[in-house]
């Protein structure tokens, strides 16, 4: 659920259909249809809300409270000056990147005390929708099935980018149109971008990571995930870069904190982002991804992150610099261990076949159908088969986590365009001119990187590559390694450190003051990286055809599924547009006579707490408050203090942050993690074992008042009248 990886959010997902008469805690349900398919569910289970109160585009409703956070979380609008609240994880890069040693605010936490004090953050931004609308006849008004798939392709391509330019109002909206259910259906999203997102407050890593990667996607948990942030507008109110004479967002609807707590069974709603799921992946795809996706992954992205770790140890410096990447890439590699474990666990292959099953039997029963739907499983089939011989997975993965775990991996293809402007002819001051978004550019590459850290991890992922990948379709940069270093990649990655005008700042400045085309061409990091990209792209462009083929019949299976079904109700697939999820504050058991309760308390952040181990530090403030216990009017009805609870709400990667809400519309927690027992949830719901973990809004308030002494920000923040 964290910062993006390389090329990961491509990853594209099907989704199982639920039976309306099953419990409404399964589906990730688009806003505009909540009246029609949800709505008298959720009015049983607690929600008192009007259809109109939820979701209107005429009038001030829920989702105007509810923001895409940069594209990869979710956050919401907790007062009438655009504050708002999100994960700590999620403004993790934008904490570290204004961390330093002399201001290390990933250690200390941050809290600005007026407006003038929050910091501003290049690049981030949020996104309100404006509105969504079903145009999938009119997307699909000239495709046939006579089609090949790259035709298909084109007609749709063309008629969404008409859609989008009719809703753009000359650029003043950002307008995406995406396909759903495989490219059955598609809908149309507007949303309005602000660019000026300031970073308001966090907590120390030691409240906002508490228990670190040990606790992560755990349960019982103990973590104040949680900082704030607050968006700008200008002067007008309307969207504009960052500017001091810009001002607080005065927006449509904010969230109100309720301070009422959590009971078994109540009712929750969650709202956000949700990114990719893929719940209709049949069982070849389960077995590539136990026997291929996963091990890749796991394997890649461990070697790096243990590099990571023993540098981050022995320097605070390099410990702040790669704080953000190490943490990104830790939660995903995590998440793939205990989604191999989940599939295995819950027996998800056979569960697929057996939908499969009954798919092929309703197929076969008529001969109209065998015409349309008949190949679509053997299609399948077919292409795992051939990814699986080819080590297409394989290759594909240990590329992507290598891009995204070595910053030197990825540089040089960052700066390609410095090529094509030294081969205009340019000199002199024009030259330097062009050039200076690439000294821009260096700047922000080199501020979080280290060389010694960097050369470690590029060996090693050499390594790997050799061990794994088959000797034909390795990128030929090994064909340099073999004849001029003997084979030994970490001779090569000391000649590229030492060499490269990519490798270091110093190199790079110098480079960027008298380049030459002949020497960036035969620079290391640029020939390696250039390897792989080629490999990459030969190695595309040959399964292209099967991974059209594979398209296809995915969408016709998931088209013959839901017609083979049609009492069930179908919810899409996750990606990356607003949903909204309900269900209740539930407990569960894990394992034979194990049960885990639906909350945790304070008690247990000092029974977890270990002086000698960095995710288990307790700061001293917050143990002087619990000794006193000065929990003031954040203590539930007993005097204690609640920290996490759980809810059966469906999520996933993209709701960080999200507002969980009770049946009145009032803020009760975020959002942060999946519990461990249900890791392939994104290819499974499992409505005994799914589980949300939530951080209580008032342990998040708790510490803003009483920990920060944040009086500012509390006086902000409008709290709901306590009803129990």
């Amino acid at each position: 659920m964290k910062k993006t990886l390389f090329t990961l959010i491509l990853l594209a997902g099907l989704i199982t259909g639920l039976k309306a008469e099953n419990p409404p805690d399964e589906g990730m349900w688009l806003p505009m249809f909540v009246e029609r398919l949800n709505y008298v569910d959720m009015q049983k289970m607690g929600l008192k809300l009007t259809p109109q109160e939820i979701y209107d585009i005429n009038h001030s409703s829920l989702k105007d409270a509810i923001v895409n956070l940069g594209g990869f979380c979710t956050a919401e609008v907790v007062s009438n000056q655009g504050l708002l609240f999100t994960n700590h994880h999620c403004s993790y890069d934008a904490i570290q990147k204004h961390s330093s040693i002399d201001h290390d605010y990933l250690t200390d936490g941050f809290w600005a005390r007026s407006l003038e004090e929050e910091l501003p953050n290049e690049g981030l931004t949020v996104s309100f929708l404006v509105k969504m609308d079903d145009v999938t006849s009119r997307v699909l008004e000239k495709v046939s099935p006579e089609m090949s798939e790259s035709e298909r392709s084109s007609a749709v391509g063309k008629a969404i980018e008409m859609l989008k330019e009719e809703e753009s109002a000359e650029g003043k909206y950002e307008v995406s149109v995406k396909g759903f259910y495989n490219g059955n259906e598609y809908y149309r999203f507007v949303y309005e971008v602000y660019e000026d997102v300031r970073l308001v407050g966090a907590p120390p890593s030691a409240i906002g990571k508490f228990g670190g990667d040990t606790d992560n996607w755990m349960w019982p948990r103990h973590t104040g995930d949680f900082s704030i942030m607050r968006v700008y507008s200008g002067p007008d109110g309307k969207p504009a870069p960052y500017s001091k004479e810009n001002i607080p967002l005065k927006p449509k609807h904010f969230l109100k904190i309720s301070i009422d707590g959590v009971e078994r069974g109540d009712y929750t709603m969650i709202w956000g982002y949700p990114g990719t799921t893929d719940r209709y992946r049949t069982s070849h795809g389960i077995q590539a991804t136990l026997s291929e996706i996963d091990p890749a992954i796991v394997k890649v992205g461990g070697r790096i992150l243990e590099i990571m770790k023993s540098d981050m140890d022995k320097s605070d410096e390099v410990r702040i610099k790669y704080a953000s990447n190490y943490a990104g890439l830790a939660n995903f590699w995590k998440n793939k261990i205990g989604e191999k474990r989940g599939l295995k666990r819950l027996d998800v292959y056979d569960k697929k076949k057996a939908i499969e099953d009954q798919f092929s039997s309703w197929v076969n029963a008529e001969e109209s159908r065998k015409a349309i739907y008949g190949n679509a499983l053997q299609d399948i089939s077919d292409v795992y088969t051939a990814y699986a011989e080819t080590k297409y997975n394989t290759k594909l993965w240990y590329l992507q986590i290598s891009f995204f775990g070595s910053q030197m991996m990825a540089f040089p293809m960052q700066t390609q365009g410095i090529i094509n402007i030294l081969k205009s002819g340019q000199k002199g001051e024009e030259l330097q001119t062009s050039l200076a978004p690439f000294y821009e550019m260096g700047t922000g590459q080199f501020k979080n990187y280290n060389p010694a850290t960097e050369e470690k991890i590029v060996a090693a992922i050499l390594e790997m590559y050799r061990e794994d990948v088959p000797k034909d379709a390795l990128p030929d940069i090994f064909n340099l390694i073999d004849k001029k270093f003997k084979g030994d990649v970490h001779l090569f990655a000391k000649k590229l450190f030492e060499t490269s005008v990519l490798a270091t700042e110093e190199n790079y400045k110098a480079f960027l003051a008298k380049p030459s085309i002949k020497t960036f061409e035969n620079d290391l990091g640029y020939k390696m990286t250039n390897s792989f990209y080629n490999s990459f792209m030969t190695q595309n462009m040959a399964v292209a055809p099967l991974g059209e083929k594979l398209k296809k019949a995915q969408r016709l299976f998931v088209d013959g599924l839901r017609k083979s079904n049609p009492e069930k109700v179908y919810y899409p697939d996750a990606n990356s547009t607003m949903r909204v999820t309900f269900g209740q504050v539930l407990d569960y058991f894990p394992a034979d006579a194990i049960h885990y309760d639906f909350r945790t308390y304070i008690d247990g952040i000092i029974e977890k707490e270990d002086p000698t181990n960095e995710e288990f530090i307790v700061p001293a403030k917050l143990k002087e408050l619990y000794e006193k216990k000065d929990y003031g009017k954040w203590a539930d009805k007993d005097g204690r203090l609640v920290v996490c609870f759980l809810s059966n709400n469906d999520i996933t990667g993209g709701n960080s942050g999200s507002p969980i809400l009770n049946g009145k519309g009032e803020l009760i927690g975020l959002a942060f993690d999946g519990n461990w027992e249900a890791m392939s949830g994104d290819i499974a719901f499992e409505p005994e074992l799914q589980r949300t973990i939530n951080v209580d809004i008032r342990y998040v308030m708790f510490i803003i008042d009483k920990f920060a002494n944040a009086q500012n920000l509390i006086d902000e923040i409008k709290i709901a009248q306590k009803t129990r």
